[in-house]
């Protein structure tokens, strides 16, 4: 089936190559070229290196008006950031890659929310985009439980793997189903003051802050005086116990090794 893919983030360039492997894909639209890392040299987004290494054309339009084109009879949209036009959605049929059950965690943020909020269980949705948020008709959907282990990292790699799966169902004539009007919740986008650890709270509201946001953000906080980034913990008899930080300035690396420095 011939196609084009939307997407920018890392979810994004997982599902854009597992459908390349199946699927013509005419060219991926992605987002413009950004500062990154610590050095903030402008780099590609992660959708963009997946596409040139697989020799697919690449288009990166600052935003979308109302006169794009997409050329296509079908578009695969999964953590495009960009906001598509009404008039666009009605050139072609539009798919969006969900990575939560919807209509629970509506929203930019669906993985992070679902692990802050300790949800069991979440899942990988396909809908059809429509004008409101998150909020048009299903075409596929499946559940996946979370493990107390889990993390941003691991669970964006099964909603990668789930969603080329469920995308295969739902190609080339998917059949939608309106979304329950009950149960609709929304992740809003990761701010400052959502990294921030507060040691007062319970342990297994800070852990699960923690790896809702590693690898890719980092929770923050203060350990013997000292501001660093939190990307792994653990609970040990009722208490929250770093396991890998990273200073301020500095790299990554096991509490032990980060309390030795301290000494």
């Amino acid at each position: 089936m011939r196609l084009a893919v939307a997407a920018t983030a890392p979810l994004g360039a997982d599902v854009l190559e597992r459908l390349a492997s199946t699927h013509d894909v005419a060219y991926l639209l992605t987002r413009p070229d950004r500062p990154r890392g610590r050095g903030r040299k402008v780099a590609p987004p992660p959708a963009k290196e997946t596409a040139e290494r697989l020799g697919i054309e690449v288009r990166q339009p600052e935003r979308l008006d109302d006169a794009f084109d997409p050329e296509v009879e079908t578009v695969v949209v999964a953590a495009y950031g960009l906001l598509i036009p009404e008039p666009v959605l009605e050139r072609a049929l539009w798919l969006n890659v969900h990575p939560s059950l919807l209509p629970r965690w509506r929203g930019a943020a669906p993985i992070e929310r679902a692990l802050m909020a300790g949800d069991k269980e979440t899942g990988v949705t396909i809908i059809e985009l429509a004008p409101e948020l998150d909020a048009g008709p299903i075409a596929a959907q499946r559940a996946f439980s979370v493990a107390e282990e889990d993390d941003f990292g691991t669970v964006s790699a099964r909603s990668g793997e789930l969603a080329a799966e469920l995308l295969e169902e739902a190609l080339p004539e998917p059949q939608l189903r309106p979304q329950p009007e009950e149960g609709v919740s929304y992740a809003e986008k990761i701010r400052a003051e959502d990294r921030q650890l507060d040691w007062s709270r319970p342990p297994q509201e800070s852990l699960n802050r923690i790896r809702a946001l590693s690898p890719h953000i980092g929770a923050r906080g203060e350990l013997h005086g000292r501001p660093v980034t939190v990307w792994r913990a653990r609970i040990d008899d009722g208490e929250l116990v770093p396991v890998e930080v990273q200073p301020d300035g500095g790299r990554r690396m096991g509490y032990d090794e980060f309390q030795r420095g301290l000494r």
